[in-house]
């Protein structure tokens, strides 16, 4: 899947993508790289709402799952089970890119959701405005065969 169609998934599947303004800039199987302006995602004080910063962040991570998950032949629904997001302030227009945690197992996520339907694994994403962390996401999501 190239970064231009899976723009446009998210913004056909996830509306609050276009809405946001999210756009992919980079995609790699150990990696995806969103961004989104400050405009629509701004708060009263200025800086990008809490919920627009959590929001990219997950959909990154999000969007690695689903790109990883498809380019091996394993369909699956993903969802997020729980995360933590750390906040930053950043006040302009910003990216999140996404990894998979330090310890997570690709290769044991796999077999466990081809063993037995469901799998787990963290996966983590930092969001940078003009090169400045500006906040920090982990997140579990929970991968469920669909075929």
């Amino acid at each position: 899947m190239s970064p231009a169609e899976l723009e446009t998934y998210l913004h056909d599947h996830i509306p609050l993508s276009r809405a946001m303004g999210v756009r992919v800039m980079a995609i790699g199987e150990n990696g995806v790289t969103l961004a989104a302006p400050l405009a629509p995602n701004i708060n009263h004080r200025e800086t990008v709402f809490g919920g627009s910063a959590s929001a990219v962040a997950i959909l990154s991570a999000w969007s690695l799952l689903h790109l990883r998950l498809t380019a091996e032949g394993l369909p699956s629904r993903v969802v997020i089970q729980r995360n933590s997001m750390e906040y930053l302030a950043p006040t302009g227009d910003f990216i999140a890119t996404s990894s998979f945690a330090p310890d997570a197992d690709w290769a044991a996520f796999a077999r466990m959701l081809s063993r037995r339907g469901r799998s787990r694994i963290a996966v983590e994403a930092v969001l940078e405005q003009e090169g400045i962390v500006a906040g920090r996401l982990h997140g579990e999501f929970v991968a469920f065969t669909t075929g």
